[in-house]
């Protein structure tokens, strides 16, 4: 089983809020626990924004075709066999302002 590091771009079966589904869509590995599961965060073409989301901007070199955003309060723990392939990695700036928002957010808590 394939190992992710935190920060890689995944295409993956995404199941919809109602489990009644799934999307395939990419998403931002969080955390790889090197137990058959991943902590992903859902990204997203659709450019409305909450405090949770953090554009990308970036985004081409992350291997995304269009302009995304991650949206940290849209997280799952799945099966790392939803995942079907790698897209990318986020670059250093995209991810240092992932991770800011991340701990902007548990700070708050």
């Amino acid at each position: 089983m394939r190992n992710y590091r935190i920060g890689e771009i995944v295409l993956l079966a995404f199941p919809y809020a109602d489990q009644r589904g799934v999307k395939r869509r990419p998403a931002l590995v969080l955390l790889d626990a090197r137990n058959g599961d991943v902590v992903v965060a859902r990204v997203t073409s659709r450019q409305m924004q909450t405090r949770y989301d953090v554009k990308l901007i970036e985004w081409k070199q992350a291997g995304l075709l269009l302009p995304s955003v991650v949206r940290l309060h849209k997280l799952a723990t799945l099966q790392k066999t939803l995942a079907e392939r790698r897209l990318g990695v986020l670059t250093t700036k995209d991810a240092s302002r992932v991770k800011a928002k991340i701990q902007q957010t548990w700070a708050s808590v």
